[in-house]
């Protein structure tokens, strides 16, 4: 399979040092679309879809391979060892942050910075731990992705977008979660919402920067200040912006935090 066709790759940009953007849940590569204008000038801006959301290869698909982020992390890798790309900037959002920090980690060769926007490590609450969510909530949340998945998709995206003066953001958000395959949406909701990657933050070693909402309901600046904290060389910001998608919602307030960080 050509790993640039099962994840649509997309290259856009005339600079010769790359940045590339991985979504989050639910979502494909055309949310960029606010923010990567403002790096084309100046960076070689590449842009994919995991594998079973957007225009990737849905029949790339393997359950057993995505039983845990490690498969997308091992995605990341294979896309930047085809272009034959070093020392990249990758910009995260939500759950892509903990695949980039797995593929940092495996293979640090090929990332110089990494950009998180509204990472978690664990969503769900723990002795000493607040992730936002109790276990009975996300199991329950499973249960009616289960049963419902697209009445699923229409009562959280207004809960992570939270942006309600901008209404066609929500309809954009649940247009891309019913778009999505839901036997596929469904399996990834499990690995996402149910994962721990709180151990891993400990071994990531590239400069990084976590981008956190001041209100975000899905990772909250508690959870965003626990990342910083267990990262050793990271940055933390918060910015003028409510949501888990602010890169959508707020795009000036998070390319000026993303410009900031890699002119250091």
């Amino acid at each position: 399979m050509d790993v640039l066709k099962r994840n649509n790759v997309t290259i856009q940009g005339n600079g010769k040092e790359v940045m590339l953007f991985a979504h989050g849940y639910g979502c494909d590569q055309n949310m960029w679309r606010f923010i990567t204008p403002a790096f084309e000038n100046e960076f070689k801006v590449i842009l994919f879809d995991h594998v079973g959301s957007g225009k990737s290869d849905w029949s790339s698909y393997k359950k057993q391979k995505y039983e845990n982020l490690l498969g997308y992390a091992d995605d990341i890798i294979e896309i930047c060892e085809t272009l034959d790309l070093k020392k990249i900037i990758l910009v995260a959002h939500s759950v892509s942050a903990m695949i980039g920090m797995l593929a940092a980690i495996k293979s640090p060769k090929i990332f110089k910075q990494i950009i998180m926007i509204g990472p978690s490590p664990r969503y769900i609450n723990d002795e000493n731990y607040f992730g936002g969510f109790s276990e009975k909530d996300i199991l329950e949340m499973v249960d009616t992705l289960d049963s419902n998945y697209l009445g699923w998709s229409s009562a959280i995206t207004p809960i992570i977008m939270d942006n309600p003066d901008k209404p066609e953001l929500t309809e954009e958000l649940k247009n891309s979660f019913c778009r999505h395959d839901p036997e596929i949406a469904k399996h990834f909701a499990r690995v996402t919402f149910t994962g721990d990657n709180r151990n891993d933050l400990a071994y990531l070693q590239i400069p990084t920067l976590i981008i956190q909402s001041k209100k975000d309901l899905i990772a909250s600046i508690q959870v965003g200040e626990y990342v910083h904290q267990h990262i050793s060389n990271s940055e933390f910001l918060i910015i003028e912006a409510n949501g888990h998608c602010p890169h959508m919602s707020h795009p000036e307030e998070t390319i000026n935090a993303i410009k900031r960080y890699v002119s250091k």
